[in-house]
């Protein structure tokens, strides 16, 4: 029943679950005139439902896409929030809210966060729908953002290319060396990301990295152990492909205690043997699924990672990694 003295969440969470999508439309056209502060919270808390039930969200998703719009900064921010959370649940789902997202991008006046979040949202569709996404004016916006935007900004831009190879290897087959001019990044995030979107290219077209190897070797011995090895990867897929392209020393890189990560593609790039090729590197499926989970872990605390297995670690944890229990 809809009983105006509801809060607005409960009763768009009620047309959202089992009432028809008029109602829940007509809900959020009523929300965009009640006072900022209640637009604000309603978000917020559609944001969990969001990631709860995407599918019930995508019916609405264009309506709520006119929030990002919003005279108030804080309710477009969290409108962008809420349409990456509906994104990294079901990226197909969110698919309907491609255009809006690409104009807060490429809004050069827009507060950076929300450009930032806008950016994440269109890389999570195109893990699944890249040719929705990946159109020139965007990837142009994406790939220009690494020069003059706020370090916030350029994870979430690397990140969402990143997103763009993992979903469709071809869309930038032939902006390897424009990313590669970003790979010194001081973010380590950002140089981490740029790297992966290299690799995926390579999976499928690696002569495409003959035009960075120039960067990529600038980065064999990169403080991040992380960007060294998918910096080793792109080297095993070169070693492997038609490239008349000469591989850097890389063993060095797996002396002392190195991450097996790290090992793994050091091995991967010095046998350059089809197959030698092991099933968790130098593949789509390999990246696809630890890429996150890296990604939390070059982000963790100050207490760094377990230097056996990668294990993000608290600064005050215990003298042993409770996964593998090697000591710190």
């Amino acid at each position: 029943m809809d009983d105006s003295t509801q809060p607005p969440i409960d009763r768009l969470e009620a047309f959202l679950e089992g009432g028809p999508r008029e109602r829940a439309v007509a809900c959020l056209e009523q929300l965009a005139h009640d006072d900022a502060e209640t637009r604000k919270t309603t978000l917020q808390a559609l944001r969990q439902f969001a990631t709860q039930q995407p599918s019930a969200l995508e019916p609405v998703l264009p309506t709520l896409a006119h929030f990002l719009t919003d005279e108030e900064r804080s309710v477009r921010l969290t409108t962008a929030k809420l349409i990456v959370a509906a994104a990294e649940t079901d990226p197909n789902a969110a698919a309907t809210v491609v255009s809006p997202l690409a104009d807060r991008l490429a809004d050069e006046d827009e507060f950076y966060y929300v450009r930032g979040r806008s950016a994440e949202a269109l890389g999570y569709i195109a893990l699944e729908r890249p040719a929705v996404v990946a159109s020139p004016d965007v990837l142009a916006d994406l790939r220009i953002g690494l020069s003059f935007d706020e370090p916030e900004v350029r994870e979430k831009l690397a990140k969402a290319l990143e997103c763009v190879a993992l979903g469709d290897q071809h869309r930038l087959r032939h902006h390897t060396a424009d990313l590669s001019r970003h790979l010194s990044d001081r973010r380590e995030l950002v140089r981490y990301r740029l790297c992966t979107a290299l690799v995926a290219v390579g999976c499928e077209y690696p002569t495409a990295l003959a035009e960075c190897t120039t960067a990529l070797a600038d980065r064999v011995h990169d403080e991040s152990p992380y960007v060294r090895g998918r910096v080793a990867e792109a080297f095993g897929l070169l070693a492997r492909s038609e490239a008349a392209v000469s591989i850097p020393e890389l063993k060095s890189l797996t002396d002392g205690d190195a991450l097996q990560f790290l090992v793994d593609r050091v091995e991967f790039a010095v046998d350059g043997d089809e197959e030698s090729m092991a099933a968790d590197v130098g593949t789509i499926e390999s990246i696809r699924e630890r890429t996150d989970e890296i990604a939390t872990e070059i982000t963790a605390p100050d207490g760094g990672v377990c230097p056996h297995c990668g294990l993000a670690l608290p600064e005050s944890g215990p003298p042993l990694c409770p996964q593998c229990g090697a000591p710190r």
